[in-house]
Parts: structure tokens; C-alpha cells; sequence
């Protein structure tokens, strides 16, 4: 689904953001790209969407090689989610939201009424209400909401959490992962090891523009070295069962970190 295969990238030519990094998601896995502030995350994810082209090396997405490939053409394929809302809704109301990129793209313009009331329901909302009036957390729903109505293959969410509290969170990262068990590719950009944790199956660590690591979730936050190399603090529940110790390898939840504590009491 997507391929990077020794992928540069700068401004200057000189100092690159991306340095030689080659991966591979597949389709319908959740991947989380994390590491330090100026790694090199978001450049990764606007190469996948196309919104800058590699240097050199290739950028492959549902089989179209990213730098000969128009960024419309790509777009009736990706999904992408700013980081602010406020950045991405551009209509005054919910309904004329959710229809403005179903016009851009549909091939169906019969259906796009029904697809826009079927995403209103869907997420609850009230189509005629402005969404500038809504709070932050569902103002990203109906960014997340106008996005998805396209029925992309691939979703990229460029820190999508960032000022929301906990509850707002849930309701998009949950609405996102129902998405994802649907069967869509979801590439998620995030400083919160603990949405993470919750939600992501597979882990890309970029530092200093190289990757540096790539693997399964739990394992890479219970790598101290890249952990480290990354300047990033695992989850808390991970960093508490690795100084608990034994009887504590395969804990990463609270519900586990119960689980083993009553297990440990009961076998003393």
C-alpha cells in the first residue's frame, strides 16, 4: 500500500530532513510514526500524500509512484487529517463540510446527498450547525468526519490529539479506529506514547531524519536504547511494569498491570 525505498528529502540540499529511509506498510494496518520534535515525522507523511516529492529514492502509495503522480490523482486515495482543525474546515456548516470533498472527488454526484447524511448520522451530528462554534475536540471530528465521507484507502493524521482533553481524544481516535477495522490504512503522526500504545500496531521511530526503528508497538516502547536514542519516555503503564520486572514482561495495559498484580498475590 505504501513503499518508501531509500527516500531523501530537504529544502536545502545541503542539511536533508529525510535521509535514505525505506519501509513498508501494508493494507489495513495502523502504523504510528513517532520521535523527537524535528525528526522528520511530518515530512514523512506529506511525502506519502504527496504534497512534496523525495529527492531521490522512490515514494510508492496504492502502486503510484509519488513523484510522477499528480497530488489529485493521490487524493482520490488518501485521507489526511491537519494536526488544526481550523486549518482544514473551510465551509459554515456541518453538511456543507462533509459534501465540499465528496464534490471534488465523487463519481457519483447522485449519491453524494445520501453519503453526506449517512456521515451525519454516523457521527451524530447537527448538519445546519456552524462548526466554528463547536469545541476543538468536535471540530476535529467533523475535520475527521469530512475526510473519511471520500472513503479513502489510506488515512494520515498529522498529530491529531494536540489540545484535545481525554474524552474528545476517545471520540476521534475511536471513531479512527473503527475506520481502520473497515479496512483502512491508517498512518498515524503522534507525540502521545499513550494514544500509541492504545491504538497503534506498529511502530516507525524516526531521529535526526533516518529511521531508526521498526516494529510492534510494545516491543519498540520497551526498547530502552531507541527509546533513548529517540529522546522519547515510554507509556507510563510500560514504564512501570519494565521496573516491576518479572511476571510484568507482557503487561501494557492497566486491566494487565490489575491482572498481574492479583496473579502475583495469589502465588505468594
Amino acid at each position: 500500500m505504501i513503499k518508501f525505498d531509500h527516500a531523501f528529502f530537504g529544502y536545502d540540499s545541503a542539511s536533508p530532513t529525510i535521509k535514505d529511509i525505506s519501509f513498508e506498510i501494508k493494507k489495513g494496518e495502523f502504523v504510528a510514526i513517532i520521535g523527537e520534535n524535528g525528526a522528520g515525522k511530518s515530512t514523512v507523511s506529506k511525502l506519502i500524500d504527496g504534497l512534496i516529492k523525495p529527492k531521490s529514492g522512490t515514494v510508492t502509495v496504492a502502486g503510484m509512484d509519488t513523484a510522477k503522480t499528480r497530488t489529485s490523482k493521490l487524493a482520490r486515495h488518501i485521507g489526511f487529517l491537519f494536526q488544526n482543525p481550523d486549518h482544514q474546515i473551510c465551509q459554515n456548516t456541518v453538511r456543507k463540510e462533509i459534501r465540499f470533498g465528496l464534490e471534488l472527488v465523487s463519481e457519483n454526484p447522485e449519491n453524494i446527498d445520501i453519503r453526506v447524511e449517512q456521515i451525519i448520522e454516523e457521527f451524530g451530528f447537527d448538519g445546519d450547525k456552524d462548526p466554528f462554534t463547536l469545541s476543538r475536540g468536535e471540530r476535529q471530528r467533523v475535520a475527521l468526519a469530512s475526510t473519511i465521507a471520500v472513503e479513502p484507502d489510506i488515512l494520515i493524521l498529522d498529530e491529531p490529539t494536540t489540545g484535545l482533553d481525554y474524552i474528545e481524544c476517545m471520540h476521534v481516535m475511536n471513531d479512527v479506529r473503527e475506520l481502520n477495522q473497515k479496512g483502512v490504512t491508517v498512518v498515524m503522526v503522534c507525540h502521545d506514547m499513550e494514544v500509541t500504545l492504545d491504538f497503534a500496531q506498529r511502530i516507525l521511530v524516526i531521529s535526526d531524519g533516518k529511521l531508526i526503528a521498526d516494529g510492534k508497538t510494545t516491543d519498540i516502547f520497551r526498547n530502552a536504547c531507541v527509546m533513548e536514542k529517540a529522546s522519547l519516555i515510554p507509556p507510563q503503564i510500560t514504564e512501570l511494569a519494565i521496573r516491576l520486572g518479572d511476571g510484568f514482561e507482557n503487561v501494557n495495559s492497566v486491566t494487565e498491570m490489575v491482572f498481574a498484580i492479583e496473579k502475583g498475590l495469589v502465588n505468594k
